[in-house]
């Protein structure tokens, strides 16, 4: 399943051309990662509190191609690559319309509160690669 999030590129995401600034992508996708995992039927917040743990970024490996300006309606595309015992692999991509301006792949792991490497939980792992 690819799961789709809008994102708007305002005044505060560019440079001074008008050019969205590089790191500014890293928080498109994030927010993307987010609405995906909430898709799946994981409240984060009820993650750490039932199981005690969360999803940290470990590696993002991250290609631009095109720039998005001001004002462009964009759309963050979040799809599982490869799930593991701690470790989640998604492959993520910013389009305008049909255009793909970057693309990434992010290897997410699953941590204790404390920051300890831990097993994602099979009904977590169910939830995230359904079928």
């Amino acid at each position: 399943m690819t799961h789709e999030f809008p994102v708007r590129v305002y005044y505060e995401d560019t440079d001074l051309a008008g050019i969205v600034y590089y790191a500014n992508y890293l928080k498109f996708i994030e927010r993307g990662r987010s609405e995906w995992v909430r898709a799946c039927g994981i409240d984060q917040m009820e993650l750490r509190a039932r199981h005690d743990i969360v999803f940290a970024v470990r590696r993002v490996e991250a290609d631009y191609l095109r720039p998005a300006l001001f004002g462009d309606d964009l759309t963050v595309t979040t799809g599982l690559s490869a799930l593991g015992g701690a470790r989640i692999e998604l492959d993520q991509a910013v389009l305008r319309g049909p255009e793909l301006l970057f693309q990434a792949r992010v290897t997410l792991v699953c941590l204790t509160a404390r920051g300890q490497a831990t097993r994602t939980p099979a009904e977590i792992r169910a939830l995230l690669s359904p079928g």
